[in-house]
């Protein structure tokens, strides 16, 4: 029995501990929520970083919303995206509503020969705010060699998520260095901070996207350059499949409203805070319990659409 007692009072320290830091987690995490967005600030964007401000995707979802907002603080826009019909749409827009001028660029980021044409394009701008929004994913969950048509959604996923952030970030960078202050606002995603298996080259590509903007910011804060991962979770867009929103799921505009407020205080955020509390918890949780939760939605959402085309 006295044997026992030692051991008990070693569980109970272990178990102390653990309520402590979970404890400390969630304290900080509340902390650091109240901070970002229950505090009054302006966001740090604005002509002041220079006039324009350049949104590639910027004709649907978070980075139309990133546009608008960006225009409501008087910049000027450029939109980058694939059709024209839309980026004039969309340009229309917010001219008519915020009074600002606005350019377009009609590229597809699935190609790598268009970046001589943004470059002349964006030639004697003056860019303050960069955003690189563009990214793709699968169209449904899949087990990796099963993708249909894999070689081309290897290179499209890479193209656009990968390439098109590191290319962008090139043409616009220098004049940001040059006049020592600018900001740069990468859109990764959650699936970026865990890995999601059965949208692996997804996860890995917005892997991808949060390591290269933590590293550019390290870089160049010194120069005035404030670089930003934004990592979201759902958010209800057409590249999510989501159309209603909910508290856990806002739409673009309520998500970079409030993404906003973070710049210039928060380097990598999740940019919401239910979003910020989701990672919270995931990041408490095994490894093995995270996959395995991972890989059950997964696969139902995999059975689901596979059951649907069968029924064509």
């Amino acid at each position: 029995m006295d044997s026992a007692l030692p051991a008990a009072g070693f569980l109970y320290w272990v178990g102390a501990s653990t309520v402590a830091y979970v404890a400390l987690r969630v304290a900080y995490s509340l902390f650091s929520a109240l901070q970002v967005w229950g505090l009054s600030h302006e966001p740090g964007v604005g002509p002041g970083l220079g006039e324009w401000a350049v949104v590639t995707g910027g004709t649907d979802g978070i980075g139309k919303s990133y546009a608008q907002e960006l225009a409501k603080h008087g910049m000027k826009i450029v939109l980058i995206s694939r059709s024209q019909d839309k980026l004039q749409q969309v340009s229309n827009e917010i001219k008519e509503k915020f009074k600002v001028e606005t350019r377009t660029i009609a590229v597809d980021f699935a190609s790598e020969d268009i970046y001589d044409k943004i470059k002349a394009s964006l030639a004697g701008l003056n860019v303050g705010v960069l955003v690189n929004n563009v990214g793709v994913s699968y169209e449904y969950p899949e087990y990796f060699l099963e993708i249909p048509d894999l070689d081309k959604t290897i290179k499209k996923l890479i193209t656009v998520n990968v390439l098109s952030v590191c290319k962008m970030t090139q043409l616009v960078l220098p004049g940001m260095v040059e006049r020592s202050k600018g900001v740069i606002l990468n859109i990764s995603s959650a699936s970026g901070m865990v890995p999601i298996p059965l949208l692996t080259i997804y996860s890995a590509s917005k892997a991808f996207v949060d390591f290269f903007s933590q590293c550019l910011h390290e870089e160049y804060r010194s120069k005035g350059i404030f670089v930003q991962s934004v990592l979201p979770f759902f958010v209800a867009t057409k590249l999510a499949k989501i159309r209603k929103t909910t508290l856990q799921t806002p739409s673009p505009e309520t998500y970079v409203k409030l993404a906003l407020k973070t710049v210039g205080l928060k380097s990598r955020t999740n940019g919401y805070p239910i979003h910020s509390l989701i990672i919270s918890i995931i990041s408490l949780l095994p490894s093995w319990l995270h996959f395995k939760m991972t890989m059950n939605f997964n696969k139902s959402l995999r059975a689901q659409r596979l059951k649907k085309d069968k029924k064509k």
